[in-house]
This record gives structure tokens, sequence and C-alpha cells, in this order.
């Protein structure tokens, strides 16, 4: 089935990415900057380019804020978790998953999986039912770093982080209340960060999977952060210590 991706980001990095595009729509009155430079790259690639109203621009993007351009592509191919450890091992790193227990906000996966393409991540995983999947929102929201990210379905989750447990990775859950700190823990071995839904949090068979628990210490006076927010900030105390890690062990070799 045909996907729609719009925004001038989302099919820069579309292009990028080097999937299979039919065709990119730029409104008439496009043809400046980035836009310019968006269509010239289309072409370049061999993409079919198709210059329309503004109003053929807007009902193909139905209503989003498609800033003058959208590619019609083929349907989002998932990963498999599979793909998610053997590109970790290529890259020759630990492996990091984020986890998603029920995330239904297509602004939240978006921006969740944007987040986890700057801080390192090597996959995302999103159950298959009662989730939301990667639609045209969701690309606009992660500007585009679902064509890179590699995202993977799964039928259950609480059984996939189970065998990812049994090969070797730290399953590491996100609560509102409890747990340790997220410096307090240590996450620079092979690492599953679970995070909940909105306003549901973790569900009790995956809190039981998992192998530790980490809470994000708040000193205002909002009683949570969203989902989203709370990924960026857990993904980055993860990458600031393998970063550090990394480090130390470079001035170990050079000493």
């Amino acid at each position: 089935m045909p996907r729609i991706v719009y925004g001038i980001h989302p099919v820069l990095e579309l292009l990028r990415s080097r999937r299979e595009i039919a065709l990119v729509v730029v409104s008439e009155e496009g043809g400046r900057g980035t836009l310019r430079e968006l269509v010239e790259r289309a072409r370049r690639q061999d993409v079919a380019v198709e210059v329309k109203p503004r109003a053929e621009v807007d009902a193909l993007a139905r209503g989003g804020h498609h800033q003058g351009v959208v590619a019609i592509t083929g349907e989002y191919v998932y990963a498999d978790v599979e793909d998610i450890l053997s590109f970790a091992e290529k890259r020759g790193e630990a492996a990091l998953i984020v986890a998603l227990d029920g995330v239904q906000d297509p602004q939240n996966l978006g921006a969740i999986v944007r987040s986890a393409h700057v801080l390192g991540a090597h996959g995302v995983l999103v159950p298959m039912h009662r989730a939301v999947s990667v639609t045209s929102s969701v690309v606009r929201v992660s500007a585009g770093a679902t064509e890179h990210m590699h995202i993977a379905r799964v039928t259950n989750l609480v059984r996939t982080l189970e065998d990812l447990k049994e090969r070797g990775l730290w399953v590491v859950g996100t609560v509102a209340e409890g747990g340790r700190a997220p410096w307090e823990v240590d996450q620079t071995s092979p690492t599953v960060l679970v995070l909940g839904a909105e306003g549901k949090g973790l569900r009790p068979l995956v809190l039981r999977v998992c192998d530790e628990r980490v809470r994000i210490p708040m000193a205002g006076q909002v009683s949570s952060l969203n989902v989203a927010a709370a990924a960026s900030i857990t993904l980055y105390e993860v990458l600031r210590q393998r970063l550090m890690a990394q480090k130390q062990k470079e001035q170990q070799r050079t000493s």
C-alpha cells in the first residue's frame, strides 16, 4: 500500500535513505532554498517530480503541514529484532534498544524515534497490537528519522524482552515512582530501555521482566514527564555513560 511522506526534512531523509520513491509532488508556490535543493536531489536520483497546485498538495498530505512537498513511497518496511542486533554488532557497539509498551500517540512515537536515532540507539521495538505504527504523522514528527532507524513490530513484547535477556541484554524499565536515578545504573553493557504508555506506564507483566527500574528525579511541580521527554532524558544518560567509558578506555590505551 502506498505511503505518504510530507515535509521538507522527512522527504529529504527519505531520499537519503535510498528507499524506493514513486513520486515527489511539489507545490507550484515552492521552488526556493531547501525545497529547490530537494527537487534537484530527487531528479539526480531519477525520482519523478511533479508540480501541482497547492490544493492538490494539501489533499495528498491530508491536512498535514507539508511545507510544499509530498512524497509517495512504498509501505514502511519494519525490521526484525535480529536486524537490530546485527546492526549494533556491525558497528562494534553494545546494543541499545528502545522498547515501547503500548505508546499510542503518533507525536510521541515520532519524537522518540528521533531521539533514539540522534542519541545512538540501534533500534526501536513497538507492539503489533494496541500501539501506534509508523504513520505519516510519525515520519513528520521524527523529521525523517524513521527512514534510518530500525523499527521492529513484535507480537508479544514480554516474550521478546525475555528472549533478549537470555541473549545477554540488560532490561531497564522507566517508572514514575521508585527505582534508581538513571546515572546510578550502569547502562554501558547491552541494554533494552523500556518505556510505558501515556498515562499508564509499564504494565505489571513488563515490569516483572525488567532487571532494573529507573526514575527521573524532578524538581518542579509537574508530577511526571511525557513518554517522549522521558525517552530523551534516559537515552542521553545512556549515551553519556558510553561516551565516558569510551574516553576512559582511550586514556588507558595511551597512558
